[in-house]
Parts: structure tokens; C-alpha cells; sequence
């Protein structure tokens, strides 16, 4: 399958979160108007940690716009689960993919390098996000993972396609809402 492209269905695909099972992602987006679907790298990444929080924070412009995010980590459910504790803790869905095969379904690829990785705003992100107090967790998946971001609309429309070149290249909340 290629990379997607803005325009195109986006596939369809079931997925676990961490207290949920076998859920479907084209009936989970028939559910609001728009849908956020961001791809980061696992729940112990720092950076991760930060975009997490920021999305936790600024939730309410995605509702009021009409939309639902979904974060895909390369995490572990149980192991989520276990750190996050309850599943009203986050406003959004976190979908589990620790096999990776939503990233390779989507062609989203790791960078060949470290500084493969790093763009203008990287260690502004990072410094953001050790005076946030966050600290890295367990390591799961592929540390050299890019971010992306797709927004679909309730038939599964792709409104919107992020491939990011780095880490730093996470869309905020308010970004994405543009975009709806």
C-alpha cells in the first residue's frame, strides 16, 4: 500500500487501546464529524509524554470543533493499562500497536538516524518538555519512529496527511482543528 494521500478512503482496521478490545476504526470515526488520528512513539518517549499532555490540555477545541482524536503508540496495552490506571484519565482513545503494523500499514517510516530525527524545533521540545517535569520511560518500539498525522472525516475521508521529517513535527491541537 502506498502512503496515503489527502483525498483517498483511509483504511480501515481494528485496534486495541489499553481497556478496550477488537475495536473498529472506521465505525469509531463515523462517530463525529472529524477524526485525529496521530501516530508518536511510545508512552515512556519523553516528547511523547509532552504531546500527550499538550493534546490532554487543549482537548476541548478538538470537541468543540466537532472531533475525536485517536493517539497510536507503540506501546504495550497492558502495560498502559498499568500506568495509566483508568480509562477516563485521557479524553481521547490511545490506540495500542506494539507489533508496529499500523505504522507499516501506513507507511510511516523511523528516521535512518538519530539526527535523522531532529528538526528546527527538537530541542526547543525537548527542553519544553524537561521543565514540564517529564522524564523517559520504558523504552518499547522503535526509538528512530517519525511521527504523523491524518484527519478524516466521518466516511473516512483523508482531509488531511502529516508525514512528519522529524520529531518536533507533531501538529498541535489548534493546528489540527485548522485542518477540520
Amino acid at each position: 500500500m502506498p502512503k496515503l494521500i489527502k483525498g483517498e478512503k483511509i483504511p480501515d482496521f481494528t485496534y486495541e487501546t489499553p481497556f478496550e478490545k477488537d475495536q473498529d476504526f472506521l465505525k469509531t470515526v463515523a462517530k463525529k464529524k472529524r477524526t485525529a488520528l496521530v501516530f508518536l512513539r511510545y508512552y515512556g518517549c519523553t516528547l511523547c509524554q509532552l504531546d500527550i499532555h499538550d493534546f490532554k490540555e487543549s482537548y476541548d477545541q478538538i470537541e468543540k470543533a466537532g472531533g475525536q482524536l485517536l493517539i497510536v503508540l507503540q506501546s504495550d496495552p497492558q502495560y498502559l493499562a498499568g500506568e495509566l490506571k483508568d480509562p477516563t484519565v485521557l479524553p481521547f482513545k490511545i490506540v495500542c500497536d506494539p507489533e508496529k503494523k499500523l505504522y507499516q500499514m501506513f507507511e510511516i517510516m523511523p528516521a535512518k538516524n538519530k539526527l535523522g530525527m531532529i528538526g528546527i524545533h527538537s530541542v526547543g521540545k525537548i527542553e519544553r518538555a524537561k521543565k514540564a517535569g517529564f522524564v523517559h520511560g520504558k523504552y518499547e518500539g522503535d526509538e528512530l519512529q517519525l511521527p504523523a498525522a491524518f484527519i478524516t472525516d466521518e466516511s473516512g475521508k483523508l482531509l488531511y496527511v502529516n508525514y512528519a521529517k522529524s520529531v518536533d513535527g507533531v501538529p498541535t491541537a489548534e493546528e489540527l482543528v485548522k485542518e477540520f
